[in-house]
């Protein structure tokens, strides 16, 4: 089975070296890595190993925490190498049907964040009644009847807080961590859910509102002109 091991190590030579030698002793075979974030000192990797069958995947802590300065946030399964798709495809896929590219946004972005879910919604507002229309999804998008949408209106991308009292219980009960971006105006959001975590960094909210934007501008709808004075 493959997992997603993120780190927190020493952005110094050698450090990612070390740490794909203890890997190996564990049999822990490595099919990629993505850069989450860097910093003059600190870099923040996504690692995705695969485990033999019935190794469990607590030795990929140890094994990654033995070298000095390193750090597990956290390991969680792969939602699977063979179809993760980087931003370059996602926006690839965009521009070539701008008639569908709400659904691709929405269908791709859980492979791109790494992310278990991600819906488009609309908040439509009737009078003190708010309700919520699912207008795309993927991954394993939730049950949205009855949810409050607590998020709205959301005016740039930004992380959402996974205790508030609008998410749902179960939500909180895998401590589903949220994010979400506008697209066309402030009540029409991509929503993204990581369950489990880790938290979503400013890289991974950059790269949402990014997308975002550029799937309302391919769709003819950018936000900057309908927030324009």
């Amino acid at each position: 089975m493959s997992y997603v091991l993120r780190l927190e190590l020493p952005d110094r030579p050698g450090t990612l070296g070390a740490v794909a030698t203890e890997l190996g002793k564990v049999d822990a075979d490595i099919l990629a890595m993505d850069i989450v974030e860097r910093s003059p000192d600190l870099a923040v990797d996504d690692i995705v190993v695969e485990l033999p069958s019935g190794r469990q995947p607590d030795v990929l802590i140890t094994a990654a925490e033995s070298v000095p300065g390193v750090r597990v946030e956290s390991v969680r399964p792969d939602p699977g190498v063979a179809a993760r798709h980087r931003e370059w495809e996602l926006v690839e896929a965009i521009a070539a049907d701008p008639k569908n590219a709400v659904a691709t946004l929405a269908r791709m972005l859980p492979q791109v964040l790494r992310a278990g879910w991600a819906a488009v919604v609309r908040v439509e507002r009737i009078g003190d009644r708010h309700t919520v229309e699912l207008l795309a999804g993927g991954g394993g998008t939730p049950d949205l009847e009855g949810v409050e949408p607590g998020w709205a209106p959301v005016q740039h991308a930004t992380v959402l807080d996974p205790e508030a009292a609008w998410v749902p219980d179960d939500w909180k009960a895998v401590s589903t961590e949220m994010a979400a971006a506008p697209l066309w105006d402030p009540d029409t959001v991509v929503l993204v859910g990581r369950p489990g975590g880790p938290a979503l960094r400013d890289s991974e909210i950059a790269r949402l509102g990014h997308l975002a934007g550029l799937t309302s501008v391919v769709t003819g709808r950018s936000p900057a002109a309908l927030f324009a004075d």
